[in-house]
């Protein structure tokens, strides 16, 4: 395992992070936080023309072509400057058709994807908030060559601006929790769907989603009718790695930042910085801030190469949640008075990290996947 980038991950990431920095300022992402929509579509559609939203698409279906661990390297630049918006809803809705779509539905939706012409997002999360299959009770009903849709999902992101809700609903009672559920292509504007914004702390646009007799064609599932469970699980695995990377990003500039005001800021006629139990904190961030980067890395590299991953990539999610957390904390903290004032930049981060943590499998959730991944379970 080589965990040095090559020149063209260099520049993918050099790209990435001059883009962010001239297109999405600070400023425009508190205006975007207060705004309806949550994202701005001229910078969406710069985006696209980057090729971000058909990075690991391939170039048969409009795509780049590019690996998962350059997905991550992308990923970890947007944590870096807090880039509100579908993005991550997009790229982890395309997984399952990449994984198990037909022809058709590639040839149908992958180009589209691609071009940032559609935007696409999950529902997977109920009422019990449980990310295991025993929380799906959504169901999916059959009525001739259609299937009837009912139910509410929760935390669905940037729902209300989607093209297309993925829809993981129950369509059989089976042995297990994990029988029965099939996911399916719904059009986030077909009678029946509703959906509405749900005031969070980090302001990302999560939405209640509810299906009112929604009719659905047999041809809109993604996967096979009953056995789309372990196409959630791809859907929890990648995105735990993705959302891990964002914080990685996120965590590095908490961690900057606060070193740089350390040696600004001067309290007894000494740099706040001097003091040895402050410098202890920082070193822990610091090393926190490493560890979590290994971890993520690790595992984007254990992926692109097709390895069994889901004990790594849930030891990252589980592990970063929580350092993302702290140090975001702790940078509050050590800026002082100024760290908790809306208009300081720090507080973007220390807002998206309680978000960031329910992302895609809280910590609680991973932490039971590493204990029976280790036999514990």
């Amino acid at each position: 395992m080589d965990l040095r980038l090559s020149e063209t991950q260099e520049i993918l990431k050099k790209m990435a992070r001059d883009f962010l920095t001239t297109e999405c300022p600070k400023t425009l992402v508190r205006k975007l936080e207060q705004s309806d929509q949550g994202y701005s579509p001229e910078v969406w559609k710069k985006m696209a023309e980057l090729g971000w939203m058909g990075l690991i698409i391939p170039e048969q279906y409009g795509g780049m072509g590019y690996s998962f661990l350059d997905l991550v390297i992308l990923m970890e630049e947007i944590g870096r400057n807090i880039l509100p918006g579908p993005l991550i809803a997009t790229i982890t809705s395309t997984f399952p058709i990449l994984e198990a779509g037909t022809e058709e539905q590639k040839k149908d939706f992958l180009p589209k994807i691609a071009q940032g012409k559609l935007i696409l997002t999950t529902a997977l999360l109920e009422s019990e908030g449980v990310f295991d299959a025993s929380g799906i009770t959504v169901k999916a009903t059959p009525k001739g060559n259609d299937f009837i849709i009912n139910g509410t999902k929760l935390f669905v992101e940037m729902a209300h601006v989607a093209n297309y809700i993925l829809c993981v609903a129950r369509t059989k009672e089976g042995s297990s929790p994990e029988k029965g559920v099939t996911i399916f292509m719904v059009d986030a504007k077909a009678p029946g769907v509703r959906c509405e914004v749900m005031p969070t702390i980090a302001h990302d646009k999560l939405c209640e989603v509810s299906f009112n007799n929604v009719t659905v064609p047999k041809g809109s599932i993604i996967g096979k009718l009953d056995e789309g469970w372990p196409l959630v699980e791809t859907i929890l695995r990648k995105g735990a790695i993705i959302k891990s990377a964002e914080s990685v990003g996120a965590i590095e500039v908490c961690v900057e930042m606060t070193v740089a005001y350390s040696k600004e800021r001067v309290q007894y006629e000494r740099p706040i910085g001097a003091f040895q139990a402050l410098q202890h904190k920082m070193a822990d961030m610091w090393t926190a801030m490493e560890t979590s980067r290994y971890l993520t890395y690790k595992v984007a590299w254990m992926e692109s190469q097709g390895l069994p991953c889901a004990k790594e990539a849930s030891m990252a999610k589980a592990y970063v949640n929580e350092v993302y957390k702290d140090v975001s904390k702790w940078a509050v903290r050590l800026h002082g008075g100024i760290g908790t004032s809306a208009d300081h930049d720090i507080s973007f981060y220390y807002r998206r990290s309680k978000s960031a943590d329910l992302a895609f499998g809280n910590t609680d959730f991973h932490k039971e996947i590493v204990a029976r991944k280790i036999g514990l379970l």
